[in-house]
């Protein structure tokens, strides 16, 4: 069972997120939790306990943070991520989405499309970027990555 059976966001000390953004927050965890997964390697010769998994994500002291517990609560893992690799393509990724609605309100289909390609483009790379940063840590599938690069966004401090 190595998935992701609960998540919680802790997104306490940010700016609320716009209407849209919460949206696609809410279908990403949805998602997620329909379809995951999540394995975490061995450390120091011990096989990490079988999940399902809990995960939280939240920002603390300026960085990214996993906090991986079993259901039961029992906590397995906890690691930090700087969010320096992330901002970019998290602030790319928020002015394709603007754009994006911006022509959904005013734009013919075809070119919503091409939007929207570019988009899922930006959105591929930032989960590729985030499986590249759980390297050693966690292991997931492209899906995951996916889905867990939209909550990312959502904590990401852009500047």
């Amino acid at each position: 069972m190595n998935r992701i059976s609960h998540i919680e966001i802790d997104d306490s000390g940010l700016p609320a997120p716009t209407p849209q953004i919460e949206q696609e927050r809410r279908v990403a965890v949805f998602d997620l939790l329909e379809d995951n997964s999540w394995t975490l390697p061995g450390r120091d010769g011990q096989t990490p306990p079988p999940g399902p998994y809990a995960l939280t994500l939240a920002v603390r002291d300026g960085r990214l943070v996993f906090d991986t517990c079993l259901e039961t609560g029992e906590k397995v893992t906890e690691f930090h991520l700087s969010f320096g690799p992330f901002k970019q393509v998290v602030k790319d990724y928020f002015q394709i989405c603007e754009s994006y609605f911006e022509a959904v309100k005013k734009l013919p289909p075809s070119q919503i499309e091409a939007i929207d390609m570019a988009r899922r483009g930006i959105h591929n790379e930032g989960a590729r970027v985030l499986q590249e940063r759980l390297e050693g840590k966690a292991e997931i599938d492209i899906d995951t990555a996916r889905r867990l690069f939209t909550l990312v966004c959502v904590l990401t401090p852009v500047s």
